[in-house]
């Protein structure tokens, strides 16, 4: 081997449509690197709480990451050398939910009202609370409301994100086997709202829209249907593919490798709607009833990495709203951490080259 050769590349995803996590399942990624003699780990199944830790901090080294947008943004605003090497849009559910008896029949109505929100107390960059915060912002603000027109009511968490091991489970990573109290810890605005000690909540995605139909919430919006695209970003809207600089420096190649995998599972998806369902299902723990709920009918068509110019104004757009309510500690041009390089040069090398039919999905 060369001095120059990757041992070991890590890489992690968010329970979440991603061309990447498609890869993971389907075995292309691992596959492509094990002809290349490298070793393909999960970082969220490691027994290290570091190496977990780094999901949300972007901190090991020879890793990427295709998920929701606020840890690598945090990441970069914290001076991490980072890379963007593409971003990926799947239009999503987002619900601002409240009890049926509860008065609330319109945004206007939430003037006044108690808003539950999550308030991650040891962790470095609190994702959950700022994708309900955007959420409850953008929703106000198309009434001319703003945030101090209602009450926050902080539901503290003493837990941590990465406590307890991520298991793979028929393929994919299984985010539900994590410890009993960082599950209680995901949906104390819900119970918050359930006793009536708020008024309503924001939740997304496919674990949204069953709690709001299990429970019998009503939606009082979603914004992830709203026709302005900055309306609808969020922590999901656009995601974001990233690599550590250390990667890009010294195994560039490697860089490339990740973006094709990506690029060929997304080619794949665009014809297989009933195997993305199934897939979906897998990353978020949830039927295929509620991904198409939440992520639409065309689900496998939204499945596209690339770094257009609409996804780039609303990532800017995204990082200076987290600057400004204090979720990072400095702002940046978006623009300047991208390195399109990969995403070309994989684009090049699948160009012609047409999706299988069907492949069989690893189980």
């Amino acid at each position: 081997m060369s001095a120059n050769h990757l041992e070991t590349l890590w890489y992690t995803r968010c329970p979440v449509p991603t061309g990447l996590g498609i890869a993971i399942q389907q075995g292309w990624l691992r596959q492509a690197f094990a002809a290349q003699g490298t070793t393909v780990e999960s970082l969220l199944e490691s027994d290290d709480f570091a190496i977990r830790e780094s999901h949300f901090s972007h901190t090991l080294r020879n890793s990427v990451r295709h998920g929701g947008s606020i840890p690598a943004i945090s990441a970069r605003s914290r001076g991490r050398d980072t890379r963007l090497i593409g971003l990926s849009w799947a239009d999503e559910t987002q619900l601002i939910l409240t009890l049926p008896d509860s008065g609330i029949t319109s945004v206007k109505d939430l003037k006044g009202r108690r808003f539950g929100l999550p308030n991650w107390k040891s962790v470095e960059i609190d994702f959950s609370r700022a994708q309900a915060i955007r959420g409850l912002e953008n929703a106000l603000r198309l009434e001319a409301l703003e945030v101090a027109d209602v009450e926050l009511v902080d539901q503290d968490i003493e837990s941590h994100y990465s406590d307890g091991q991520a298991r793979n489970v028929g393929g994919t990573v299984n985010w539900a086997g994590r410890t009993a109290g960082r599950a209680r810890a995901n949906n104390l605005e819900l119970i918050a709202l359930l006793r009536g000690e708020v008024d309503a909540i924001f939740l997304k995605g496919a674990h949204g829209a069953q709690a709001a139909n299990q429970f019998g919430l009503v939606t009082v919006i979603d914004t992830g249907a709203h026709p302005d695209p900055l309306v609808r970003a969020n922590n999901g809207t656009p995601r974001t593919l990233a690599v550590d600089g250390h990667l890009i420096d010294n195994h560039f190649d490697a860089a490339v490798t990740i973006a094709e995998q990506v690029l060929r599972a997304e080619r794949w998806a665009h014809g297989q709607p009933s195997e993305v369902r199934r897939y979906l299902g897998r990353e978020t723990n949830a039927s295929e009833f509620w991904v198409q709920t939440a992520y639409g009918e065309e689900a496998h068509l939204n499945l596209n990495t690339d770094l257009v110019s609409t996804s780039v104004t609303a990532l800017q757009d995204f990082t200076d709203f987290l600057h400004r309510w204090n979720f990072i500690p400095q702002t940046f041009r978006v623009t300047e951490w991208i390195d399109a390089r990969p995403l070309q040069q994989a684009g090049e090398r699948i160009a012609g080259w047409e999706a299988p039919a069907r492949l069989e999905v690893v189980r």
